[in-house]
């Protein structure tokens, strides 16, 4: 009996998306399905490069057409392709497929560090990644990222980002003199944040992640105004003030109509760099009731870790400096599980579009 390309698709209608909760082939990730007598090969198209169950749907897909009568070896090549905002008319920033602002309300929670090594766990599993330091009073990812001396040039009327590590950056900290403050009120900031996203070079990403002030003011407003976000990443600490400034820093977002993608919690167990055991150091609100509060995902949880603070203090970033740590775990599972979240949200959105169009009540903006 000779195999067909329907029922190929038909046995991959079992492999299901944990996330999006549909079979593979509705959702079109399956592609460019081959038949060479008993020799099956297709592509499978994720929505992320960063996806934390690949193997496991990659084997799921594999046992699925192997129990096909006639099928003796199947050949499952897996891809990503990471899904659009719905964007504006006038976006800002085009070749960005996904803007995530990472946010915490409060001051010292470690927000910038958990944007750095968000932005290079991602680029690690493949995807084009740019970081955006909207920290417009104390722009500090220059210094954690070991480049503050670079300074970018201009092609064709935009501003090259400085890379590094993988990641395109753009900071207010390389077009500033070292020790120079800034001194501006609110219509400068929200004009500053517009010219960092619209005048710079940042090209075709999948993803640019956009660390914020701490704060409720012009520049995470700006923001949300300007730019369709993906989502929002809210970075928190488990001290009860700092999870009470991060609910009405989610507060102000949703009320700007941009989603909250997941919580993050930084500085949780304390690890002994000695003897490696674990300690609750701080008793306040954890990362993962304040996201129950606020009814959103907890994306999970980074240690404190003193070589965290080192590594950021000599300009490299942890997850570069000391990748086989606890804290390098983390990073890498908190990256895709953000991933996975911003991909729910971004279908979520086209499905929407879409339906709004086909009803009439969906009207682009001019």
């Amino acid at each position: 009996m000779s195999v067909t390309e329907s029922a190929v698709l038909d046995a991959l209608r079992s492999v299901q998306d944990p996330d999006l909760h549909r079979d593979i082939v509705t959702l079109g990730f399956v592609k460019e399905v081959k038949i060479d007598g008993s020799a099956v090969s297709f592509s499978v198209e994720l929505t992320t490069p960063a996806c934390p169950v690949k193997e496991v749907l990659q084997q799921q897909c594999e046992d699925a057409v192997a129990a096909l009568e006639g099928v003796e070896k199947v050949d499952v090549t897996m891809t990503a392709r990471v899904r659009d905002r719905v964007a504006e008319a006038q976006d800002l920033i085009p070749g960005v497929k996904q803007a995530i602002a990472i946010a915490s309300g409060k001051g010292g929670v470690g927000k910038s560090t958990v944007a750095i090594n968000m932005a290079i766990a991602l680029a690690q599993t493949g995807a084009k990644v740019g970081l955006l330091d909207a920290d417009i009073y104390g722009p500090s990812i220059p210094l954690m990222m070991g480049c503050s001396d670079a300074r970018p040039f201009t092609q064709d009327g935009k501003i090259v980002p400085i890379e590094k590590h993988g990641i395109h950056m753009m900071s207010l900290g390389f077009l500033l003199e070292e020790g120079q403050a800034v001194l501006w009120r609110g219509p400068m900031v929200a004009g500053t944040v517009k010219q960092l996203l619209a005048d710079v070079a940042w090209g075709e990403l999948d993803y640019l992640l956009v660390d914020l002030p701490p704060g409720t003011g012009d520049a995470p407003m700006s923001l949300a105004q300007l730019v369709p976000l993906s989502g929002v990443v809210i970075v928190t600490t488990p001290h009860n003030v700092a999870a009470n400034i991060a609910g009405k820093s989610a507060a102000l977002f949703r009320r700007l109509n941009s989603p909250i993608i997941g919580v993050v919690e930084n500085m949780a167990k304390f690890i002994c760099p000695g003897c490696g055991s674990e300690s609750r150091i701080f008793k306040g609100m954890s990362g993962e009731q304040l996201a129950s509060t606020l009814g959103v995902p907890y994306l999970g949880s980074v240690p404190m870790d003193p070589y965290i603070s080192e590594s950021s203090d000599e300009g490299e970033p942890s997850l570069v400096k000391f990748p086989d740590r606890p804290q390098g775990e983390a990073f890498r599972s908190i990256a895709k599980i953000l991933a996975s979240q911003a991909s729910i949200l971004a279908i979520g959105k086209s499905d929407l579009a879409t339906k709004s169009a086909e009803t009439g009540l969906f009207q682009p903006v001019q």
